[in-house]
């Protein structure tokens, strides 16, 4: 570890790097090689890295550790607009209540005719018109204000709505993480119907970490984005996918039978046995790559946590009885106590 840090300190010496926190953070993560994506984006940038493209790629990796700061400043800019819009509407009342003013200011002159001769009434006309052309172009100039205030506002939307994206995406697989995950399978709960016709997949790369002992890293990351890809591709586009862990995957399924949930999840298993995967630029073969499944519904747990624990000891089973299948919780009996380094070590 102190090696790493020394070796971080001294790349960003090397090329200019300002000590901040959040440029350490895109350093460490690049030089220990556990993100080969971020790795990659961080050499692209060539021996002088500004921090505007520093700054990019900390947003676009590590969107979670700087979402307070996105939120601030976009806090920060609405106050601003919503003042400037605050000020200019207190303008435009006030120069409205002015030409108020002169419209009563006429009506009470021309009450009375007898007292207003030729030359006081084409004051009186002069006075309105210049009046009325004013207030006309101080509307315009107010509703172009508001309109540029508005355009603003969305940019600050946008950027909020893209932050939302990026906190809720996996860098890796670019499906959803386990943010969304978890903000996903709370939603089946909140009514019956949801309990009714719901089932949890969770799916783990067999012998993952012999892939990457034999392989490599790149090559176990490679592994990890084309299973997403099949993920996606392999099922219904309202079926609900994302990385949950390093090898790990949850599939969230809705309106469907248990039959049918198993035969969506064991298609996908024999989806990913029959793929091949490679590594490197001569394209070696990474052999025979499959997972391991398990699958609860809904209506079989109390509660989102109990959802992810029943199908998780379903996914345990698989582990347990050889791999590459796909056990349902319900058929599960004498059901012991997890453990975890059993597989995870693998």
């Amino acid at each position: 570890m102190t090696d790493i840090a020394a070796a971080v300190v001294a790349t960003m010496r090397k090329l200019g790097v300002l000590g901040m926190p959040r440029n350490y953070e895109v350093f460490y993560e690049a030089l220990t090689g556990a993100n080969t994506e971020l790795q990659l984006a961080v050499v692209s940038l060539g021996k002088h890295p500004t921090q505007e493209e520093l700054d990019q790629i900390s947003q676009r990796f590590f969107a979670q550790s700087h979402g307070h700061r996105i939120v601030e400043q976009a806090r920060d800019v609405v106050a601003r607009e919503l003042e400037d819009i605050a000020t200019l509407l207190r303008s435009e009342h006030s120069h409205i209540e002015k030409y108020g003013r002169i419209l009563d200011e006429t009506s009470i002159g021309l009450s009375n005719r007898n007292l207003v001769s030729g030359d006081l009434l084409q004051k009186i006309v002069s006075a309105i018109s210049a009046a009325t052309t004013s207030t006309i172009d101080h509307g315009k100039q107010v509703a172009s204000t508001l309109s540029e205030k508005t355009a603003e506002l969305d940019s600050v939307k946008t950027k909020l709505e893209e932050y939302k994206r990026l906190a809720d995406t996996d860098p890796l697989t670019q499906i959803w993480n386990r943010r969304a995950f978890d903000k996903e399978i709370a939603r089946i709960y909140n009514s019956n119907k949801g309990i009714l016709f719901n089932a949890l997949i969770l799916a783990d790369i067999d012998r993952f970490k012999s892939i990457n002992d034999q392989f490599g890293h790149p090559a176990g990351d490679k592994i990890i984005q084309g299973i997403a890809a099949l993920l996606q591709s392999g099922v219904r586009s309202d079926i609900f996918v994302a990385r949950t862990g390093g090898e790990e995957f949850a599939l969230i399924v809705e309106g469907v039978s248990e039959d049918a949930t198993y035969e969506i999840a064991d298609r996908i298993r024999i989806l990913i046995e029959q793929t091949p995967f490679s590594s490197g630029p001569a394209g070696t073969s990474c052999g025979v790559v499959t997972v391991s499944m398990g699958m609860c519904m809904a209506s079989e747990a109390e509660s989102p946590e109990d959802l992810y624990t029943k199908a998780d000891q379903a996914l345990y089973r698989s582990k347990m009885t050889g791999r590459n299948r796909v056990t349902r919780h319900s058929s599960m009996t004498g059901r012991s106590a997890k453990n975890w380094l059993l597989y995870k070590t693998e």
